[in-house]
């Protein structure tokens, strides 16, 4: 079996679950309404609209209702239809109804069967099993049902088999499903002549139907989503093809540039020309203030230093300020090194206060020859 065939089985079996489930509380929230038509002794039917049940017990041997209404004129279900005159009237009392159909006992087959009480659980199967051996008809063609005897103290019990061939009744079933039902039930009186009813035939009608419009909207919607998924699958892999073509046309710049730059890293070319150039011409900070530590005497000390270009200008005290000037022109880092401002000496101070500038020559001299 195929993943598709996997995955088709799977999203029906979840459909149907979420319809019924749909339609279970849709049933649970409506207040459910009843009808009889009970077949008279001449074949005619009559209306009967009841109450609920009122037990479980009931519910499943056709109720012992409280009719509410019987129409006076009777009808008849011929070729399993009704005269449309007839179903004109009664279609606006049985739509969305349950219906009972009370049929006359001769059109059934009755068995008495001996059962042990125990089995009162598994009655149903216990019947299906033997019902080709109580009546003509196999379990497939029959329809049947069943009344247990009313509770005794012995061991076994008598169960009341009531049972026709589903094609008898198939007309009965006809003759309602135009009508807007939601149920149809079929049932007939017990023989011992009682209120209570044994129901030989259930089918859910308008349950059906609206199941299938509902599985048929839950696929629709599952085939839009799918389309819709596939659609945005569609368009992310076309946004992200472009997306992955603009990245490669980045990188391809990427790699053009990294080997221009690979390029231009030769020492003869005119990019590493000009940062040698700058390398020579450009005065280092750290070495002015190395070579300033050394060769200015321990008497003297700087209160600022300013480096503009190639010029740094010192400010501060010595107690010979002249002197200053003959060491930094000593020095291989400064040149042409002179008082920017006048040296001056307060009264109260024995040292000097000078203005010194200098040019800063380059650290690294460029070389005359190789």
């Amino acid at each position: 079996m195929s993943w598709i065939t996997k995955v088709r089985e799977r999203a029906a079996l979840w459909i149907d679950q979420v319809a019924s489930a749909m339609l279970a509380w849709r049933e649970a929230l409506r207040p459910p309404r009843f009808a009889r038509l009970v077949e008279e002794d001449d074949g005619s039917f009559t209306l009967q609209e009841t109450a609920a049940p009122r037990d479980a017990a009931s519910k499943r041997n056709s109720p012992q209702t409280a009719p509410v209404e019987t129409l006076p004129s009777p009808f008849r279900i011929t070729d399993g239809a009704i005269a449309p005159v007839d179903a004109a009237r009664l279609a606006p009392r049985l739509a969305r109804a349950r219906v009972e159909i009370v049929l006359r006992p001769e059109r059934f087959l009755f068995r008495p069967l001996q059962l042990p009480r125990r089995a009162a659980e598994f009655l149903e199967a216990i019947i299906r099993s033997q019902i080709d051996r109580l009546t003509p008809w196999s379990p497939a063609e029959a329809a049947f049902g069943f009344l247990p005897e009313p509770g005794a103290a012995s061991e076994r019990m008598q169960v009341t088999i009531a049972a026709t061939a589903r094609a008898l009744l198939s007309p009965f079933v006809e003759a309602v499903r135009g009508l807007g039902v939601e149920a149809v039930s079929i049932s007939t009186p017990a023989p011992d002549g009682g209120a209570a009813t044994i129901k030989v035939l259930e089918q859910k009608i308008e349950g059906a139907v609206e199941a299938q419009r509902l599985r048929r909207g839950l696929a629709t919607l599952i085939a839009g989503l799918a389309v819709a998924a596939f659609a945005s699958i569609a368009v992310a892999s076309f946004a992200g093809g472009e997306l992955e073509a603009r990245r490669d046309e980045i990188d391809h710049r990427i790699v053009e540039r990294r080997a221009a730059l690979h390029q231009g890293g030769d020492a003869n070319s005119a990019a590493a020309l000009a940062l040698q150039q700058k390398k020579h011409e450009t005065p280092s900070s750290v070495i002015v203030y190395e070579e300033l530590s050394r060769i200015l005497p321990d008497d003297a000390y700087l209160t600022e230093l300013r480096i503009q270009g190639d010029k740094a200008q010192i400010v501060g005290l010595a107690r010979d300020a002249p002197e200053l000037i003959h060491l930094i022109e000593q020095s291989p880092h400064f040149k042409a090194a002179t008082f920017f401002a006048p040296t001056t000496r307060s009264p109260s101070e024995s040292r000097q206060h000078f203005f010194i500038e200098a040019q800063i020559l380059p650290v690294f001299p460029e070389a005359t020859g190789q």
